[in-house]
């Protein structure tokens, strides 16, 4: 089995030398061959030689996305230019687009820990995989692509774009396996239950990330295609999908801590926190040559916990993430997160989970309004069923939220469906 040749059941003093080490090359990398790190650790006096083992990476200072930007777009690369053999980039929305590089070596590892994500959820060399990432500068299709083929199983490149077309090739090929967004196969859900080709596909598990989604997501996929769900994580910044991915215990997700040594940090006073305590996720790269990355905040709000996993693997797991720093709405001091709406929504059967939260300031006041879909098994014409309905939700979320919020029932279908990352919050404060 992959994990057992790629070191995913370690002993701790196996894990501990061998972190050690990388950490020390790696810091000593980025010391002599980064100009950005060498300042950055010359400006708390610290050089390679202070950095013995992994335990010293509390020494070491934070990189933030800002850095990478402020570098644009080669300036964090660890190697020459022409040793780079493929480079992947953000979309820059909120600001200039995040560069990453990646030598030859790098493009082996990361097929190598996106195939035992795979291999975590059940995918062998005998699977037919679509991949239904975004092909391009999107790590996600590239990324899920070569991973697959890694392990031996034959991929379908299909991209985002025609899902009647790839409901076609599903079907036509046999597709035992799809790695995509979990906006994107709740939409491909939807379009197989209107033709009714579940009966005629043969897929049976989907690897889905780009996006945090939830526990109530996964059952409510699971459900109506007869399929296991799996979440991957990853982001492009580190390597792309396959820096972790759980199992079919779904008791978190396992990181590949031989190649990304994760932290769990209090946002606020930077200081580490212990084992199952919620806190940015932060990542320290120990094998990348392109672009190493020193103690990486990555925004992600989560809790690790260590000890083997009821699967044999000794990986640390980080929990479903609770939002992301950065994604968190503050609506009259109350923090808020999208995954809350989501949870809530799911669980009342009512409503489809499809929303849009849109955030407004009013005569100095913030406010709050959810547009959601009715499920079209509930949908009625009768006026006083729905607002009966709407009272629902508005109680649902109020509790879920510890907030009073408005609530827009729409029609079935009539809120956008994303092929790639779903966006679920408007907030026009932004705007003023």
């Amino acid at each position: 089995m992959i994990w057992n040749e790629t070191k995913e059941c370690m002993s701790a003093d196996e894990k501990h030398t061998l972190q050690s080490a990388r950490l020390v090359k790696t810091v000593d990398r980025v010391y002599h061959n980064v100009e950005f790190y060498r300042k950055r650790m010359q400006s708390v006096g610290l050089e390679p030689g202070d950095i013995t083992s992994i335990d010293d990476i509390s020494k070491l200072p934070y990189t933030t996305k800002d850095d990478l930007r402020d570098n644009y777009p080669f300036g964090l690369f660890a190697v020459p230019r022409d040793q780079i053999v493929r480079v992947h980039a953000s979309s820059g929305t909120t600001g200039k687009a995040t560069v990453v590089g990646y030598t030859r070596r790098d493009i082996d590892i990361w097929a190598e820990c996106v195939a035992r994500c795979f291999t975590g959820a059940g995918i062998t060399s005998a699977d037919i995989v679509q991949v239904a990432y975004g092909y391009g500068l999107f790590t996600g299709g590239l990324g899920a692509h070569y991973g697959a083929e890694y392990m031996g199983a034959t991929v379908v490149p299909q991209s985002t774009g025609n899902t009647k077309k790839l409901l076609t090739m599903m079907e036509d090929f046999g597709v035992t396996a799809i790695a995509c967004t979990p906006s994107y196969l709740l939409h491909i859900s939807e379009v197989i239950r209107e033709e009714g080709r579940l009966e005629r596909l043969k897929l049976r598990t989907a690897v889905c990330g780009a996006e945090p989604w939830t526990e109530e997501m996964r059952n409510v996929m699971e459900s109506e295609l007869n399929i296991k769900a799996f979440d991957i994580y990853g982001l492009s910044e580190i390597m792309g999908p396959g820096v972790g991915c759980d199992c079919e215990f779904h008791k978190g997700l396992h990181v590949h801590d031989d190649h990304f040594y994760p932290e769990i940090i209090d946002p606020k006073t930077l200081e580490k926190v212990g084992e199952n305590v919620t806190g940015e996720l932060v990542f320290t790269t120990l094998t990348k040559e392109g672009l190493p990355l020193i103690r990486y905040r990555t925004k992600d709000l989560t809790s690790i916990e260590y000890g083997k996993c009821e699967c044999g693997r000794t990986q640390p797991r980080i929990q479903k993430f609770k939002g992301r720093s950065d994604d968190m709405l503050i609506i009259r001091g109350v923090n808020v997160f999208p995954s809350q709406v989501e949870a809530a929504l799911l669980e009342m059967g009512e409503t489809t989970p499809n929303y849009m939260m849109i955030v407004d300031r009013v005569d100095r006041q913030d406010t709050l309004e959810v547009q959601v879909e009715v499920d079209e098994r509930y949908f009625v014409d009768d006026m006083r069923e729905l607002d009966n309905l709407s009272k629902k939700v508005v109680g649902v979320l109020k509790q879920a939220l510890g907030l009073a919020v408005k609530v827009k029932l729409v029609e079935p279908k009539t809120l956008p469906r994303y092929e790639g990352k779903g966006v679920h919050v408007i907030d026009n404060r932004k705007l003023v």
